[in-house]
C-alpha cells in the first residue's frame, strides 16, 4: 500500500492496530494523494464501498499534520438519518487521534447546539438547511460565526448525486460559496494562505457523468475523479405481480422468516398501511419515514443494528448511505422512478462475503409492473442516470439574495450581486441584475442609498419563526403534530383531518389512532390508540419518468413471449409466474409490437389512448399541441388519454412548447418555492425547461 505511507503516522498506527484493517480498499488508497494535496475530488464506489473512509482518513491526516484548529471540516448529508448513523462511526475514528465530532440539525436540542458553539468540535455533521440557519441566525453573533466558519478547510458532501438532482444542490453550492468568504477573511489574517477556499470532496455511488458532476460541484481549482461507479448486474432480482398491498403483506410475512428484511415503499401512506398490515400478521415490524417523530424513526435505525428476525418498512429515508449492517433481503413495493434509486436500495444487501445483492419487486398494479420491468431492462444494460442539476435555478438565487441580506445586512448592492454571481457563475449578469431590481420593486429587498437589506414583503412571507421558511430550497406544507399524552408520534398532513366528523381514525407510525381533539391554532392533534382501522395520506408531487425509462418499457413490451421465455429480453432478472401472466396480458393490450412506439387505441369508454413511450416531459409538450375538439384527460410517461379518437397523422414532427397563458403559467408554477419573488419571464423559462422537453417524437 504505497499511498498508505503518506498518511500521518498516528493514523497509520490506529488503522492497523486499533481498527485492525490489514489493507485499504482501492478507492480509499487512490483518494489519499489528491486529498492530501488539496484537490477537489469526487470519490466513486459502489454502495458500501467505503467512500466515507476514503474521504475521512486523508482529511483527518491533514488535520493532524497541519494542526487545524476549531471546526475545520464540514460533512454535509441530504438526510438527518444518515447524519445520526455516521456520528458513532466518525466519533470512533476521530476519537482515536484525540479529535471530536458534533451533529447539528433540526432534531438536535438547543442546549447541545449551544454547547458546541462554546466548545467547538473538529468536524461538524449537518444538512444544507441547518447550515443556512447557522448563517442567518440572529442568535449567533457575527464574531462567533466568523470564529466557527473561519477555520473551515474542507467540506465533504455525501450522496452528491442526490443533492445535484434537485435545487438542494444549487442551495448547497451557494452556501459553500458564502462560507468561502469566512475562510478567506480568516486566511488573510494568517501567514498561511494555502486554504483561501474550501476543498470540496463529493461522495457518490451511481452516476454516469462523474466529470461533469465534479465540475459543477467545484467550478474553480484543480479537481480529480477517484474510483469507479460502474454498474454491476451480478445480483438476484425477481419481479412478482401481487395485485394489492394486502397480498404483498401476506407474501412478506411468509418469506425469509428469521432474517432481517428491508421493504421500500414509495409513499408514506403505503408504508404506513403496509406496516399496519404486517403487524396484524404478527410480524415484528419497524417503520421509518420523514413524518415520524425522532423517537419513532430511532426505533427503525436501532433495529438495523440489534434485530435479527424483523421487517423494516421505509421510504427513501433509508435509501441513502446508512449502514444497515447484516441486512439479509431487500423488497420493493411497486418500483422507484430511477435506476439509481433501485441500485441504492438493492445495494443495502450482499455485504457479507459470498452473498449476492438481491431485490424482490412486489408489484401491486400494472403501472408498477411495467416500471419495474423498465428499470431492470436498463439495469441489465449496465445503464444508470446522469446527475444533472435542474436548469435555471433562479428561485434559489432569490432565496440566496434574501438570506445574504439577513446574514450581512446592510450590504452594498454591488457586493450582493457579486456574491450571487460567484455562487451562480452559469447565470447571465443582466438577468441577475434584473431579478434583484424586481425583488426590490416587489419589496422583498429594501434599498437604502445603495445599501440593501431584507424587505417588508420578505418579512411578511418568510419571517415567521426566525425565517424558518427561508432555510429550505423546497416547499413543504404545514404539518400538524400528532401527540398521545406526553409522546410525540409524528406529523400529520391536514388532508387527513378534513371532513365533518371529528372522531376519525388515522394510521401513524404503523398504528391505528382515533383523533380526539384538534388544536388548530397550535397545530396539535391529540390521539388515542385503537385496535384497528384508519388511513394515512400525505400531499405530494407525482413522479416524472425519463424518456429512457419509458423507451425501456416499450422494449420490454415489444419483445415476444417466446423471446422472454428464453430470458433474452431481460437477461438480468427473473419473473414469477404471476408476473409472466400479467406481462403477457399487457403485451396483448398495449400496441408496442411495431417499429415505432407511436400508436393509437380506442378505450372502452369511447375515448382514445395515444401511446408515445416518450417520458413525462415530452408528453406534456404533446398535450399542449393537441387542439380542440380533442381534450387531453390525463398525461403520463407512456402516453396521453384523450376524450375521442383523432387523426394520428397530425401529431408527427417537432413538438414546440409555445407560449404560456397567464393562468396556465400560474398553475404550472404552483409548488415552486420563491416563485413569487421572480419576474414572470424567468418563471416561464423555468417552467419551459424543467417541465417540458422540446424534442421530436420517437421515430
Amino acid at each position: 500500500m504505497p499511498n498508505f505511507s503518506l498518511l500521518h503516522p498516528a493514523l497509520q498506527y490506529h488503522i492497523v492496530n486499533s481498527l485492525g484493517w490489514s489493507t485499504l480498499r482501492p478507492t480509499q488508497l487512490q483518494a489519499i494523494s489528491p486529498i492530501l494535496t488539496g484537490q477537489h475530488c469526487l470519490l466513486l464506489a459502489p454502495t458500501a464501498g467505503g467512500k466515507t473512509e476514503a474521504a475521512i482518513m486523508p482529511v483527518l491526516s491533514r488535520m493532524l499534520t497541519e494542526n487545524w484548529p476549531g471546526v475545520s471540516v464540514l460533512y454535509v448529508c441530504p438526510i438527518k438519518a444518515l447524519l445520526n448513523n455516521l456520528e458513532h462511526r466518525l466519533s470512533h475514528y476521530f476519537g482515536l487521534v484525540g479529535r471530536r465530532v458534533a451533529v447539528w440539525h433540526g432534531d438536535v436540542s438547543a442546549s447541545t447546539k449551544k454547547k458546541a458553539l462554546l466548545d467547538q468540535p473538529d468536524i461538524l455533521l449537518t444538512t444544507p438547511e441547518s447550515l443556512e440557519g447557522m448563517l442567518i441566525s440572529s442568535r449567533i453573533a457575527g464574531d462567533l460565526r466568523q470564529s466557527w466558519l473561519g477555520n473551515l478547510r474542507v467540506v465533504i458532501a455525501d450522496e452528491l448525486h442526490a443533492f445535484a438532482s434537485d435545487d438542494r444542490g444549487w442551495h448547497l453550492r451557494a452556501l459553500l460559496s458564502r462560507i468561502d468568504a469566512y475562510a478567506m477573511r480568516a486566511a488573510n489574517g494568517r501567514s498561511d494562505t494555502s486554504a483561501l477556499s474550501l476543498q470540496r470532496i463529493g461522495l457518490s455511488a451511481t452516476v454516469s457523468n462523474p466529470e461533469q458532476l465534479l465540475a459543477w460541484f467545484a467550478p474553480h481549482g484543480s479537481r480529480q475523479v477517484v474510483g469507479s461507479a460502474s454498474v454491476s448486474t451480478d445480483a438476484d432480482v425477481t419481479i412478482d405481480y401481487v395485485g394489492n398491498l394486502h397480498n404483498a403483506a401476506t407474501i412478506i410475512s411468509r418469506l425469509h422468516r428469521g432474517c432481517k428484511r428491508l421493504v421500500f415503499c414509495d409513499s408514506r401512506a403505503s408504508s404506513e398501511q403496509l406496516t399496519n398490515l404486517l403487524r396484524g400478521l404478527e410480524v415484528r415490524t419497524f417503520l421509518s419515514h420523514a413524518s415520524l417523530s425522532r423517537d419513532e424513526r430511532k426505533q427503525a435505525e436501532t433495529a438495523f443494528a440489534e434485530e435479527k428476525d424483523c421487517v423494516i418498512v421505509a421510504t427513501s429515508t433509508l435509501e441513502l448511505g446508512i449502514d444497515v449492517g447484516d441486512l439479509d433481503y431487500v423488497m420493493q413495493i411497486d418500483a422507484p422512478a430511477t435506476v439509481s434509486s433501485f441500485l441504492q436500495r438493492m445495494g443495502r444487501t450482499g455485504r457479507r462475503a459470498g452473498n449476492l445483492r438481491n431485490c424482490l419487486f412486489l408489484c401491486t398494479n400494472d403501472d408498477a409492473l411495467l416500471l419495474a420491468l423498465g428499470l431492470c431492462q436498463l439495469w441489465s444494460q449496465a445503464w444508470v442516470e446522469a446527475a444533472y442539476p435542474p436548469p435555471l435555478p433562479w428561485a434559489i438565487v432569490a432565496q440566496q439574495a434574501m438570506a445574504i441580506c439577513l446574514e450581512r445586512a446592510p450590504i452594498p448592492q454591488h457586493e450582493l450581486q457579486a456574491q450571487l454571481l460567484l455562487a451562480f457563475p452559469e447565470l447571465p449578469v443582466l438577468q441577475m441584475a434584473a431579478l434583484l431590481a424586481h425583488m426590490q420593486q416587489q419589496h422583498y429587498l429594501f434599498d437604502s442609498d445603495g445599501l440593501w437589506q431584507i424587505g417588508p414583503q420578505a418579512e411578511k412571507e418568510f419571517g415567521h419563526a426566525h425565517y424558518r421558511d427561508l432555510l429550505a430550497s423546497f416547499a413543504s406544507i404545514q404539518l400538524f403534530v400528532g401527540r398521545y399524552g406526553s409522546s410525540e408520534i409524528g406529523n400529520i398532513d391536514p388532508v387527513m383531518l378534513t371532513g365533518e366528523v371529528l372522531e376519525r381514525l388515522i394510521l401513524l407510525g404503523g398504528k391505528s389512532w382515533r383523533v380526539n381533539e384538534i388544536e388548530w391554532q397550535r397545530q396539535i392533534v391529540w390521539l388515542e390508540p385503537v385496535s384497528e382501522g384508519g388511513k394515512a395520506r400525505w400531499s405530494g408531487n407525482s413522479r416524472s419518468l425519463s424518456r429512457e425509462l419509458a423507451q425501456a418499457i416499450w422494449q420490454v413490451l415489444r419483445a415476444s413471449s417466446e423471446d422472454h421465455s428464453e430470458d433474452n429480453s431481460i437477461a438480468a432478472m427473473k419473473l414469477s409466474k404471476r408476473a409472466k401472466l400479467q406481462l403477457a396480458q399487457l403485451r396483448d393490450a398495449i400496441p408496442a409490437g411495431g417499429d415505432t412506439p407511436f400508436a393509437l387505441t380506442k378505450t372502452i369508454t369511447g375515448g382514445a389512448r395515444l401511446w408515445t413511450f416518450a417520458g413525462n416531459k415530452a408528453n406534456r409538450c404533446i398535450a399542449r399541441n393537441i387542439l380542440a375538439p380533442c381534450e387531453v384527460k390525463r398525461v403520463d410517461a407512456l402516453g396521453l388519454d384523450l376524450d375521442r379518437m383523432i387523426d394520428l397523422a397530425q401529431f408527427t414532427g417537432a413538438m414546440e412548447v409555445g407560449k404560456f397563458g397567464e393562468l396556465e403559467l400560474q398553475q404550472l408554477a404552483k409548488g415552486m418555492k420563491f416563485a413569487d419573488c421572480l419576474p414572470s419571464v424567468l418563471i416561464e423559462e423555468i417552467v419551459r425547461y424543467r417541465q417540458f422537453e422540446e424534442t421530436k417524437l420517437p421515430e
